[in-house]
Parts: structure tokens; C-alpha cells; sequence
């Protein structure tokens, strides 16, 4: 399963969030200090705990100010729903279930007084009551009919099995059981030659099977719900252990949880020995010559230690130069070793010079990193398996460049397991993954934090990550190309991009790999870029929609005279549909449509048709209260990465064709 919607109510600064997607691969919250992210993570965490995490307590987490509402019993905990989430099914869950029930979607919540509940969406009708009450009533009275006049009347069992029953109770396995019982009790007295009771006996044994198999198909649900682990502290694994003290400590439960053994089990985990067996090797003498057995003995043990501390120092040194150096000839962390020597395991950093370096002397960034790969692959061949990570700020001691290939591993990470992260920094946040940021704020203590699907927010602070990653990546791409394609914002940027990646991947042409798009800010930026592009003897072409903005960039002398008309591309020479103005969402207009109600529920096709020859972005505003175009083009990311130019109208694809021809055209 994979959680593909939240909610957190009435948790620390959390009022409610308010429903909020999150991509089956990962997720990313930005926003700042004291917005309410860490608490997110921490709420979402107790939908499915690992064993051993506390639950909630009330006079910790419930809001504050309205804890009064507790004591003096206004409100109950029990009745508290704190934190929700909505699970599609992946193809492995619809194996154990029946195939009625593979269009589902499967919802679970926590309440503060840590009871979980879940129920099934968009599943078969679970029956109630009312639906069999009246033919249990008519088979009672034909069973009493039936049976010895000095036995206790059938119908009163009945009445006494269904007791306080309504006819909305839904029919519960427990229900079902007790009708099941009361049938199999008086069967006797139903009359086989009577075809019109034994067709009721047929319906409500139906009726009663299909509420049993609901409640089947919870249980094993219940069963596949992935754990959420919250990285919130990262466990530093000690560069020296002292095998015989670990092992005491561990076996009589006195642990340094807080500090090092924590990090220190993990590492122990992942080479696959206990501290004890570490110790015991350590302390055991060789075997004398004339014992050839026990000397081979002696021998194979410490050859199996060598080997596995071989294989994991492999493991941890690929998966650190991954990031730590991944495009360098010379790493400087060219090999991290782990050896035992006696009753000490130890953990240094080999440089390009031969020399060994206890692993804390190296920088803070390093340790970090080597420490979080060491918690990882230990935890992950554990209870992790099916999981969702939750990462509270994850590499802020790295560099940003080495944030940035971070980024590429915890990719990695969410392909097999479904990952949610915080941070502030510009470089967790790659500039294909704006359509899965949720901006944090809270504004208003009064309101409490917020969590924001679209890319917006009343406090600038919360949007900072997001325009210092699109500033940087701008500012690389500005001179880092000789083929430049000015775009006039974000949104457009997107559409373009996504739409080029599709038509390479389906083997026809997109914009050629050498070409950067630069989204301006607004149309009538468009000349800025454009000049200081031109002024560094690069080749530049502009982009722009046929509206009046757009009409009038693309009519400044300025702009004429530095690209020619040649290089000014405009959406009406490449469009074949009735809008007279197009933009670049009306290159898409069938498709955005579709989109929008399928994914958005926002559904504009009767008002689309009407008014084919007006702008779809002006259909789309008037018609949904709220809009935003950053929502629509972020959804149509989501929903593009799984799809292929088959699911588009001809006519579309056919625009993007002689869009790209005209761009890779203009800067041959």
C-alpha cells in the first residue's frame, strides 16, 4: 500500500491540516521554523508505529490552549480523531483480496487515546440491517409456524440475538455471526419443499457472507499496512567500540540509547554478528598446532568475521562515494573500513594517501552520512521492509552539493519505500519536484499550521527553499548552456518539460538535451533574460503566449532587435484550435480538461465545449472557486509521468511537434 492522502487535527500546533496529497514516491515539506513540520511528521508517524514508539498523551500533545476542554471533561479523548491517511492498493495487496474489493481505497486513523479504526472507500455496499430485517422477520414466523408449539417461540431468539439493533446498523462480522448462529440453530424448521423460504434462507446467508468478507478484507489490510519510521534523530555509531562493554550493557539492558548504542546495535545488525560473538572471537587464543581441527575451526570463524566486515565496509563505501564524491577521480573518502582488532571493532576512513582516520575526526557532515547508511541498512532488512520513512531534516551538517546528491539517495530510498521529508534547504529540493512540495506555514496561532498543496503561502519564509533552489538551478543553467529558451514562467516551464521528456520517450522529438529553458517571472520579463543572455554571445530563442502580454513582449523593439522574429515563438503558429489568443495550457486544453476532473474533481468539460474558442485558463477560473494554476500544472506533472502520447487528442500532440521543431529550428 502507498499513502496517497493526510490529515492531522488536534495535534501540539496543529489545528487541522486539512487533507493533503503525497506522491507514491516522496514527499517534500518546506516552510519555517516553528511551522508545524516536524509535528506533521511526528502525528503521521502514529497512523502505524513501529513497536516500542509511544502513543499519544493527551496533556503532551493536544493543543494547549484548549487543553481545559479535557480536564474539565467537555472533551473526550476517545473521541479526539488526531491523525488520518488514505491508501491506494498496489498490485501486491490486490493478490490477498477479492477482485470487487481492487478498486478500494483503504482509510485508517489513530484517535488521542491511541485507538485505530479503518474502514473501506469505494468498496462493494456493506449491508445493513434494513437490508435483510424484513425477510429474518418473515422466516422467524415461518419457523415458528413450523416448530413444536411447546419449544420457546424462534422469533424470540431472534428478537433477543438483534437487540438494540436499528435497521442502519451495518452488518458487522460480529452481527453477521450471531445471525449465522440463529440460522444454523432452527434450519430445522425451515420447510424444504417451500421454495420461498428457502430463497430467503439463500439471500440472507448471501448477505451474511458478504459482510463477513468486508471485514476479511480489513483484517488482511490491517495486516499489510506499511510501519512509519521517523528519522528525527540520526544515531551517531561510535568510531571505537569496546566489544565486551557493548555486549554487558546490551545483555543487561542498560543502554546509551540517546548517545551511541543505538547506532552502535545497528552497525553490529548489519555485519551480522552480536557483540557477544565479537567478544568471545576476541578473547579466544589459537588453538595449539597438533589440534587441526580445532585450529580449522578457529580459522573459519575469523575468516567469516573478516569476510562480513569486508563485505559491509564495500557496502557503506559505494553507497558514500555515491554522495560524497560521486563525479570526483580523487574521494577523499576512498575507502571506510571496519575492522575488529581484540575486543575493540573500529571504524576509520582510509584516504588516497593509505592513511587511516578514525571516522571521528572527520567532519560532522561525513559522520552524519556514514552513521545514517549504517542505521538504514541495519533497520531496513528489519522492520522497515514495508515502510513509509518520515525524515526530520535530513543532512543539514552536509555540504549543499553534497545535499544535492543526497537528494539522489533518499530517490533510491522512496522507490521501494514511500518517503516524506522536511527540510529548509534549496538543495533537497530538485527542480523536477515542485509538484511534490507541501508548503508548512502557520500564520496564525489561532488557525495553526496549514499544509499547502499548491505552491503558495501567506508567509514569504515558507516559499524561501523553493525560490533559492529555482535561483540556483536558474543561475547555473543562465551560462551553462549556448542554447537557451526563455520561458515566460514557471508553469510554462513545467508544461514544456514534461511534454518533451514524453514525446523523447515515446521516440519522437523533443527539445534537444542541449538546450536550457529559462522560465521568467512574467511575459513582460521575457526581454530581460533574453538581452543578458544574448549579451554572452549565447543563442536564444523566447517562447510566448498569444495573449496581450504576450502580444505585447513580443512586439518590444528591444526584444525584436536582439532575437529576431525568427527566435520569438509564439503558441498561436504552432495551435490549430479556435482560441483566437492561445496559451500554453490551450496546447493542452482536451487533456488539462481531462485531468482536472479525473485527478481534481474540477470538472469544466460542459463549459470547455460551450466556449471552445476561449482560453481554458480563463474557463478553468471562472468556473472553480480558488484556482490556481500552479495546482492544475502540478497535477498534470503527477499525472504525466505514467503516461504516453496515445493518452493525448492528436491534434495536441501534433502542436508540441511543430512547437519543439520550431525551437530546436531556432537554435541550431
Amino acid at each position: 500500500m502507498r499513502m496517497k492522502e493526510a490529515r492531522v487535527k488536534k495535534y501540539r500546533s496543529v489545528h487541522d491540516s486539512g487533507w493533503f496529497e503525497v506522491d507514491s514516491g516522496k514527499a517534500i515539506f518546506v516552510g519555517p521554523n516553528e511551522a508545524g513540520k516536524t509535528a506533521i511528521l511526528q502525528a503521521l508517524q502514529q497512523l502505524s508505529p513501529p513497536k516500542g514508539v509511544k502513543g499519544f498523551d493527551a496533556l503532551r500533545d493536544y493543543p494547549r490552549a484548549e487543553y481545559n476542554d479535557i480536564t474539565i471533561g467537555k472533551v473526550d479523548p476517545a473521541d479526539v480523531k488526531v491523525v488520518e491517511g488514505r491508501f491506494s492498493l498496489e498490485d501486491a495487496d490486490k493478490k490477498h483480496i477479492p477482485k470487487e474489493f481492487h478498486d478500494c481505497t483503504y482509510l485508517l486513523w489513530r484517535n488521542l487515546d491511541n485507538r485505530a479504526y479503518h474502514r473501506l472507500e469505494n468498496a462493494p455496499d456493506r449491508p445493513t440491517y434494513s437490508t435483510i430485517k424484513n425477510d429474518l422477520l418473515r422466516m422467524a414466523a415461518h419457523m415458528d409456524a413450523q416448530a413444536d408449539q411447546e419449544s420457546k417461540p424462534v422469533s424470540s431468539a431472534l428478537a433477543e440475538a438483534t437487540t438494540g439493533w436499528t435497521e442502519s446498523h451495518y452488518i458487522t462480522s460480529e452481527k453477521a455471526q450471531k445471525l449465522s448462529a440463529w440460522l444454523e440453530q432452527n434450519i430445522q424448521y425451515v420447510d424444504e419443499s417451500n421454495e420461498v423460504e428457502d430463497a430467503r434462507y439463500n439471500k440472507i446467508s448471501s448477505v451474511l457472507a458478504n459482510s463477513k468478507k468486508h471485514d476479511e478484507v480489513l483484517s488482511i489490510l490491517d495486516k499489510r499496512t506499511p510501519v512509519f519510521v521517523l528519522f528525527s534523530n540520526y544515531f551517531r555509531v561510535k568510531p571505537v567500540i569496546h566489544l565486551d562493554h557493548l555486549a554487558t550493557r546490551l545483555e543487561s539492558g542498560v543502554l546509551d540509547d540517546d548517545y551511541y548504542d543505538y547506532g552502535n546495535k545497528c552497525l553490529l545488525q548489519l555485519l551480522g554478528f552480536s557483540a557477544r560473538e565479537l567478544s568471545d572471537l576476541g578473547k579466544a587464543s589459537e588453538p595449539p598446532a597438533n589440534d587441526p581441527e580445532a585450529l580449522q575451526k578457529y580459522r573459519d570463524q575469523l575468516d567469516k568475521r573478516s569476510y562480513q566486515l569486508n563485505a559491509a565496509s564495500v557496502r557503506l563505501t559505494r553507497e558514500i562515494q555515491n554522495v560524497w564524491a560521486p563525479d570526483s577521480d580523487r574521494d577523499e573518502a576512498d575507502r571506510l573500513r571496519v575492522s575488529a582488532d581484540g575486543q575493540y571493532l573500529k571504524v576509520v576512513v582510509e584516504d588516497d594517501l593509505g592513511v587511516e582516520i578514525e571516522l571521528d575526526q572527520r567532519s560532522e557532515g561525513f559522520q552524519w552520512l556514514v552513521s545514517f547508511f549504517v542505521v538504514f541498512f541495519a533497520e531496513a532488512a528489519d522492520k522497515h521492509q514495508n515502510a513509509v520513512l518520515l525524515l526530520d531534516e535530513p543532512g543539514l551538517s552536509l555540504h549543499g552539493l553534497k545535499q544535492r546528491e543526497f537528494r539522489k539517495t533518499i530517490s533510491r530510498l522512496a522507490e521501494s519505500n514511500q518517503t516524506l521529508y522536511s527540510t529548509h534547504s534549496p538543495f533537497l529540493v530538485g527542480p523536477d519536484e515542485i509538484d511534490i512540495v507541501k508548503v508548512v506555514e502557520m500564520t496564525d496561532r489561532s488557525v495553526g499550521t496549514q499544509v499547502h498543496t499548491t505552491i503558495t503561502a501567506g508567509d514569504a519564509a515558507g516559499l524561501l527553499p523553493l525560490q533559492e533552489a529555482l535561483g540556483y538551478d536558474l543561475a547555473q543553467s543562465l551560462f551553462g548552456q549556448q542554447r537557451n529558451l526563455v520561458l515566460e514562467g514557471l508553469t510554462d516551464y513545467w508544461y514544456v518539460d514534461a511534454m518533451s521528456e514524453l514525446l523523447n520517450a515515446d521516440g519522437a522529438e523533443g527539445i534537444k538535451k542541449n538546450v536550457a529553458l529559462v522560465p521568467a517571472s512574467s511575459a513582460s520579463k521575457v526581454v530581460y533574460f533574453a538581452t543578458i543572455l544574448h549579451a554572452q554571445n549565447l543563442k536564444v530563442a523566447a517562447l510566448l503566449d498569444s495573449d496581450s502580454a504576450g502580444e505585447s513582449a513580443a512586439n518590444q523593439d528591444t526584444l525584436v532587435h536582439t532575437l529576431g522574429q525568427k527566435a520569438i515563438l509564439r503558441t498561436k503558429d504552432v495551435y490549430a484550435g479556435s482560441v483566437s489568443k492561445p496559451e500554453v495550457e490551450d496546447l493542452l486544453r482536451s487533456t488539462l480538461v481531462k485531468v482536472a476532473k479525473s485527478e481534481l474533481s474540477w470538472d469544466v468539460e460542459a463549459k470547455a465545449n460551450a466556449q471552445g474558442s476561449r482560453p481554458i485558463v480563463d474557463v478553468f477560473a471562472e468556473e472553480i472557486s480558488g484556482f490556481s494554476k500552479y495546482r492544475l500544472a502540478k497535477c498534470f506533472l503527477r499525472w504525466s509521468r505514467s503516461a504516453t502520447s496515445t493518452d493525448f487528442q492528436a491534434d495536441e500532440i501534433e502542436s508540441w511537434r511543430k512547437l519543439f521543431a520550431a525551437v530546436n529550428k531556432a537554435l541550431k
